[in-house]
């Protein structure tokens, strides 16, 4: 183990490799409003305010409500997906995240 992985343990994938294409090519994989359930564990990597680095701010199988769709790096689409039992807004890429209901905001 090096020096890095042994002071950030839980980081395990770099944002950019050069497998990944280009997703904004297409449109967004998810909607506003679509609920999903978390496909991994995340942890602050210091990017969340008031939080200690490494918490974990969702667990896989969390359920959350895509709010908002963004981008990152000019090359993914980020969904900010608000776990709301656990009072916490997160962004997550699609392969993160898994579809459990796409029509939960449609009208009766």
């Amino acid at each position: 183990m090096t020096d890095t992985e042994a002071a950030a343990p839980y980081r395990r994938e770099r944002a950019r490799s050069a497998e990944d294409a280009n997703e904004l090519v297409g449109p967004p994989v998810l909607e506003q409003g679509f609920k999903v359930k978390a496909l991994r564990d995340v942890r602050n990597d210091g990017t969340y305010p008031g939080r200690p680095v490494g918490d974990f701010l969702i667990r896989e199988g969390d359920v959350g409500y895509v709010i908002s769709i963004g981008t990152y790096l000019q090359m993914y689409y980020i969904y900010a997906v608000d776990f709301f039992e656990k009072q916490v807004v997160v962004g997550m890429r699609a392969r993160e995240l898994q579809v459990i209901d796409a029509h939960c905001n449609d009208p009766q």
